[in-house]
């Protein structure tokens, strides 16, 4: 049984999609199993803001620094 170039290239790219497939697979296991998703506290939430609102206001409709 001897392959030619285009066999040869389906069953390499085969191999790389079940690998793709696998390493999907265990990375969606690993990522789940850390528990449950808690949202972020909100005074994190409103520190970010306040720094991002700041630099906002500072922006005058020229694009320049006030």
């Amino acid at each position: 049984m001897s392959f030619d170039r285009s066999q040869w290239t389906a069953v390499i790219t085969g191999a790389i999609a079940l690998l793709l497939g696998i390493g999907y697979l265990v990375l969606v296991q690993v990522l789940d199993s850390r528990g449950e998703m808690l949202p972020a506290p909100m005074s994190t939430l409103q520190l970010g803001w306040d720094a991002c609102s700041h630099w906002i206001s500072c922006w005058g409709s020229s694009g320049r620094i006030l």
